[in-house]
């Protein structure tokens, strides 16, 4: 197999074509990150656990980006943890993804477009054999079908089947599906490697 990245038309829901914005963070909640309120909904945090810490880096830099600073804490035999302090701007995000301000739930009516699904990929996303499969929160099962439901939604039909670890994912397979799941997140993060990207098919090793 070989990296080929996908060519055409930039989307207007890539993650390229769009301005960033805090609520691109809610990717990390379509995976295996939480939010948590505070001080009666007047402040908010979110944060995730990821095994890969040159990604949790890598994520650290696209939260600042978008303004919010988060922290990267070294977790033994559990990779690292990224965290942002509570903040009054994350206070919506926190309230549309918490169902009666404790369970996580996907919002009604949500929608997928490349920055939120650059978010996803890089928290828990990877390839398996020659499916790009997106990492799912294992202690929010309610949450998987409506987020299948929002990925057939961008025109991305995906399967909900068990991951290497274990672990729920979406798996996304076919040429034209990865095509344009690689053209929604755009280019990987400084920091992560192609070959772990979405792209057209899986890379070797080094992208080569």
């Amino acid at each position: 197999m070989f990296y080929a990245p996908c060519v055409g038309q930039l989307s207007f829901y890539s993650a390229e074509a769009r301005q960033p914005g805090i609520g691109d963070l809610a990717g990390l909640l379509c995976g295996p990150g939480q939010a948590v309120g505070f001080g009666r909904g007047t402040a908010a945090r979110v944060s995730v656990v990821m095994a890969d810490r040159g990604r949790a880096t890598a994520l650290a830099a696209e939260c600042g980006r978008r303004g919010v600073v988060a922290e990267v804490a070294t977790l033994e035999e559990r990779g690292a943890l990224v965290r942002t302090a509570f903040r009054a701007d994350l206070t919506r995000l926190a309230a549309e993804w918490l169902r009666g301000g404790a369970a996580k739930a996907v919002p009604a009516e949500f929608e997928l477009d490349g920055p939120v699904l650059r978010f996803w990929a890089l928290v828990s996303g990877g390839w398996v054999d020659s499916a790009y499969a997106l990492g799912l929160d294992p202690d929010a099962p309610e949450t998987h079908e409506p987020l299948r439901k929002a990925l057939i939604g961008s025109g991305l039909p995906a399967t909900l089947v068990g991951g290497p670890d274990g672990g729920p994912v979406l798996r996304v397979i076919g040429r034209r599906r990865l095509g344009r799941l690689a053209e929604l997140v755009g280019d990987p993060p400084t920091g992560v490697a192609e070959c772990t990207w979405p792209a057209v098919s899986p890379g070797p090793p080094n992208g080569r």
